[in-house]
């Protein structure tokens, strides 16, 4: 590949000497300007391998030219050379300050540029080397992290499904209610890792039904009260299940798992607790979660209409559920009919 060397002299002669010089040595490429500024913009869409400015020009000087050049996006370490005077260490100073690497002296000896040339060009490839590496093992990384995502994921999934056969709810409402939380998340704008932290965690949030008998998890009709305060233990079974890990995705979980059956105006359970005291998690998937639920036919009931379901929420805005969750979630009607869509009951299904 060859190497590209920005020259910048303001004498036509320098140019015509240094450009030749450069192309003595092997697969080089000379680009000469005579004015800094015009180089200066060449560098905004060009990545030089070296550059070789003189001081003494006019408009800009080498010491404007380099300072700018550092600043530049990309540019801050390519190789640059200083043609200067004999006696001028203060200026020599000032451009090791703004970043030069190397001087040549003038009268320039060709020798010596040629030597120092090379030398810079051995750098420039040890630079592009270094950042190809730090580039591939950031890919490599990458890559890793992605596998061990998909894994905790794919775990969590599984989990999930563990509690899916002791409950008639099936895997695709544990994905829809998933994607319509991160859907929501998005709407309030949360960060994109949380919005995919949330989408990981929300199918654990009625994990703790694994907790609750079959005489009332599987009962085809309405529970007692009785049957009910047993029901609503599971809430606090997935908290206690998940707890105390080391994993963000777990730690969500057991926060969404307690908190998704607490309702905006305190009448929820396990806590009975209101408004943001609810964690933001929770909020979202309790609209998440009922929504789908209405939506969904089970052995037990038909399901609701979409109108009807969207009624509910409307309704339920500042008493059941908070209301900023309900307007994302409807502000994002079009991608919710397309989940509702992509994961229906009677198919096998994945994140």
């Amino acid at each position: 590949m060859a190497h590209h060397v920005l020259i910048i002299d303001d004498t036509e002669i320098n140019l015509i000497l240094f450009a030749a010089l450069v192309k003595k040595l092997d697969d080089c490429v000379a680009h000469t300007f005579a004015k800094a500024r015009d180089a200066l913009a060449w560098v905004q869409d060009n990545d030089p391998d070296l550059v070789v400015v003189d001081y003494m020009m006019p408009d800009m000087d080498g010491l404007e030219f380099i300072r700018l050049l550092r600043e530049t996006p990309g540019r801050g370490v390519v190789p640059v050379v200083m043609i200067t005077a004999n006696d001028q260490k203060q200026l020599r100073y000032r451009a090791l300050d703004l970043g030069a690497n190397d001087f040549l002296t003038k009268p320039v000896d060709k020798v010596e540029f040629l030597a120092r040339t090379r030398n810079m060009l051995l750098v420039s490839d040890a630079r592009k080397q270094l950042a190809d590496r730090a580039a591939w093992l950031a890919d490599e990384v990458r890559k890793a992290t992605a596998q061990i995502v998909a894994r905790e994921r794919e775990t969590v999934f599984r989990l999930c499904k563990a509690a899916e056969y002791r409950d008639p709810e099936t895997g695709a409402h544990i994905l829809r209610m998933a994607h319509y939380s991160q859907l929501i998340a998005r709407g309030l704008g949360l960060p994109l890792g949380d919005q995919e932290l949330l989408l990981e965690a929300a199918p654990m949030h009625d994990i703790g039904k694994v907790g609750i008998a079959d005489r009332i998890l599987l009962k085809p009709g309405r529970l007692d009260a009785e049957e009910f305060e047993i029901m609503k233990h599971h809430a606090i079974y997935g908290y206690e299940l998940l707890q105390g890990s080391s994993s963000r995705v777990l730690q969500a979980g057991a926060e969404i798992a307690r908190g998704h059956h607490e309702k905006f105006d305190g009448t929820g359970y396990p806590a009975g607790i209101s408004g943001t005291d609810i964690p933001l998690f929770s909020r979202i998937v309790a609209v998440a979660d009922v929504f789908d639920a209405l939506t969904s036919e089970r052995p037990y009931k038909k399901a609701w209409t979409l109108e009807a379901a969207v009624d509910l929420l409307v309704h339920g805005s500042g008493k059941h559920f908070d209301p900023d969750c309900v307007k994302a979630f409807l502000n994002a009607w079009e991608e919710v009919l397309e989940i509702r869509s992509r994961f229906k009951d009677e198919e096998h299904t994945s994140f």
